[in-house]
């Protein structure tokens, strides 16, 4: 296992398209995976890839699908998302026996130096934050047991607790600009942009713990951005600040082509 700073290492996106991530179980759980999925759109059409998993395309069919990408999201953010709507949750016997683990990195990132680790809450706020996983947990808790859904077209059962993004909001207090987040990670730069309505979704959390347990370095050890309401890739692990903006940031697969708001 690697062992890493947390400060993110940022690459051109060249670099970013060639790849596709390590996943941990890849060899135990046979299926199909992004570059899989990237043939399957070209061999049977957007149509087929759509009815596998719900998914537009990615990279592969940009610019022809780049655009309804765009409309898919705008119809997400604007249309269908509910900050009332809440994703059903299952009882703990319900819960898989594993999930896949998926990272950009060449090995599974660990922090140098734990103990140093922090959450830094910054940009377009009153009140900066750098906030160690004690201080975290520390304040109010949430969890739950829910469906996963990955982009490949697997789902599973998992428990998750952490910290509303909400109860984060209400301590960093947002300039009025502000409208979006980029959370920002320590697996190779890994990045997703959220809206911050998605965010305030009381099903957001940053989890820390996993299945009754602290959450383990192959899901994303400290600490990961999780909800039920967006697909896994939304969903950064490991994660090392959240970055309050007035524009609409990208993300690693969102980049890509792969849809900004993916909403499940």
């Amino acid at each position: 296992m690697g062992r890493f700073d947390q400060t993110p290492r940022r690459r051109d996106a060249k670099d970013r398209r060639a790849e596709t991530p390590r996943r941990q179980d890849a060899e135990e759980q046979p299926g199909l995976d992004r570059r899989s999925l990237l043939k399957l759109a070209v061999g049977a059409g957007a149509a087929s890839l759509a009815a596998a998993c719900g998914w537009d395309g990615g990279g592969l069919l940009r610019p022809r699908l780049l655009s309804i990408s765009r409309l898919n999201d705008w119809v997400g953010e604007k249309l269908l998302f509910s900050p009332t709507r809440l994703a059903r949750e299952y009882s703990t016997a319900e819960r898989a026996r594993s999930l896949p683990s998926y990272f950009i990195s060449n090995t599974t990132p660990m922090l140098t130096d734990p103990a140093r680790w922090r959450l830094v809450v910054d940009g377009l706020v009153q009140t900066p934050l750098a906030l160690s996983l004690d201080e975290l947990r520390a304040m109010p808790r949430t969890g739950y047991t829910v469906k996963h859904h990955c982009v490949e077209g697997w789902s599973a059962i998992a428990s998750w607790a952490g910290v509303p993004v909400a109860a984060i909001v209400d301590r960093c207090r947002p300039m009025p600009t502000a409208r979006y987040i980029m959370f920002r990670s320590f697996d190779d730069d890994y990045s997703n942009g959220w809206d911050l309505a998605s965010a305030m979704h009381p099903q957001t959390i940053l989890a820390y713990a996993m299945n009754d347990h602290p959450l383990p370095p192959a899901h994303g050890a400290p600490l990961r951005l999780y909800s039920p309401t967006k697909l896994g890739y939304k969903l950064t692990k490991y994660l090392v600040s959240m970055t309050f903006m007035d524009k609409r940031p990208g993300g690693y697969w969102e980049d890509q082509g792969y849809p900004w708001f993916a909403g499940v």
